[in-house]
């Protein structure tokens, strides 16, 4: 049943919500809250059904049914609460079934979670089914927030990547598709190395970013990606080196944003202080047609200061964090980072935890196109850039927007939730930017995360 409540009490109900206290932070069906989004259980004084009521948006749960408790004509209101079946599931909803190795001896459904600390939730109560990390981002609140709002693993949304291409097909002898992608998950895209239409990776960091971003999940294969039914488009400006020209960067940039791209993510970095200005150029269009350009502020010992593109008009810098919940050693300082995301690797000194894991996702063994497994030599900003932008796309399909956002709005509206709902880790904003993304908080209906105090 889903009835709204009599003119008499919605309208008791919007007044009290006037005099309440400011809005709370949004809720979501989820581990640490566990009701449903946008509906209270409502039953007045001197009988009468208990209905289902729908709230707008705007309004929280909780906020709701403390609001209307106070009022002597109701009997009793709270959440709509969410039950599971008393059994041990072997993933279901929010714990995906993927095993975690695809080499070797299979691991449990679910086993993904001893690797990809870096998508598990930050707080609330540990279960055997999901730990708890604390550099995790919580995907699986992310994932449950996209189901309940119809657009399940950012369906609907599609990825640029601009790496060195993607393991998306077969082609001969040399390549195959990473066995955690389908050949349906993939659009047109391009190869401005080879300049031919086969963008196949030769390198494996492509990947490994592509797999962060939308690796396939709850396949009962290998690891998790974030929005896993997104469209991925590969662009390939690198070569096999991992090495690409501003030209190919900047037609790369603009043969995204032609072909429907939503988000952009570009794990690479100019030199220090070096000025690209055609890629700045293709920035600007991508942002003026509604696109989010994401990019790693790059490696302390590879660059010497935050680079383009990060620092390009537009773009959302990400630095990198490790799985203690830390800075990265690796992670450089500068005013264009915006927000940090998990990149593995050590942490800076001072930090309280030791906790040093790479981020694990399917892609080349010893750069072998045709091996795939999980290497532990993924670390670095490169893979904090690929959160990001797997985040975003949830965001684009989460209905948290102002539908009314234009274009260039979009592109300001993802950021500034991003940031709103980043975690605050207590650093200067030139090394953290707003905090550490929390793609719960960032998915979840009109919110800002309660522990950003932003």
């Amino acid at each position: 049943m889903n009835r709204r409540l009599p003119t008499a009490v919605a309208t008791l109900l919007a007044a009290l919500l006037l005099a309440s206290a400011p809005a709370p932070a949004a809720t979501r069906i989820g581990l640490a809250h566990g009701f449903a989004p946008h509906r209270l259980v409502v039953k007045l004084t001197g009988g009468g059904a208990t209905r289902a009521v729908s709230l707008p948006a705007s309004v929280g749960v909780r906020a709701a049914a403390a609001a209307l408790r106070r009022s002597p004509r109701v009997a009793y209101a709270a959440p709509d609460y969410v039950a599971t079946a008393s059994a041990a599931p072997e993933a279901t909803g929010e714990i995906p079934n993927d095993p975690g190795p695809i080499t070797g001896t299979p691991g449990p459904p679910g086993g993904w979670v001893s690797k990809q600390w870096n998508f598990l939730p930050w707080e609330g109560t540990a279960t055997p089914l999901l730990p708890i990390s604390a550099g995790g981002i919580d995907a699986p609140g992310a994932w449950t927030n996209l189901t309940a709002a119809g657009r399940p693993g950012a369906q609907g949304i599609t990825v640029a990547v601009l790496d060195t291409g993607i393991a998306y097909r077969a082609k001969g002898a040399q390549f195959r598709r990473s066995p955690d992608f389908t050949s349906g998950q993939f659009v047109e895209g391009y190869d401005f190395v080879e300049g031919d239409k086969l963008p196949l990776d030769e390198n494996g960091h492509g990947t490994h970013v592509a797999g962060t971003i939308a690796e396939k999940t709850n396949n009962g294969i290998g690891l998790t990606g974030l929005a896993y039914r997104a469209k991925l488009m590969p662009v390939r400006v690198l070569d096999k080196h991992g090495r690409g020209r501003a030209s190919d960067i900047a037609r790369g940039i603009r043969f995204a944003v032609a072909h429907g791209a939503d988000a952009i993510n570009m794990s690479f970095n100019f030199g220090c202080e070096r000025s690209v200005p055609g890629v700045d150029e293709a920035l600007r269009q991508a942002y003026r047609e509604g696109v989010v350009a994401v990019a790693s502020v790059g490696n302390l010992g590879s660059e010497g200061c935050v680079a383009p593109p990060a620092t390009s008009p537009h773009v959302i810098g990400v630095g990198g964090s490790t799985e203690g919940g830390c800075l990265g050693d690796y992670s450089l300082a500068g005013e264009d980072v915006d927000v940090l995301a998990p990149g593995g690797g050590e942490p800076i000194a001072g930090c309280p935890s030791i906790s040093a894991g790479p981020i694990y996702q399917v892609t080349f063994q010893e750069g072998k196109p045709r091996s795939f497994g999980e290497p532990a030599s993924f670390a670095g900003t490169s893979m904090a850039s690929a959160h990001v932008t797997g985040v975003a796309a949830m965001v684009l399909a989460s209905g948290t927007l102002d539908p009314k956002a234009k274009k260039k709005g979009k592109v300001a509206a993802v950021t500034r939730r991003l940031r709103q709902t980043a975690r605050d880790l207590g650093l200067p904003a030139v090394r953290q930017g707003a905090g550490l993304i929390d793609a719960a908080a960032a998915t979840a209906p009109a919110s800002v995360s309660k522990s950003s105090g932003r």
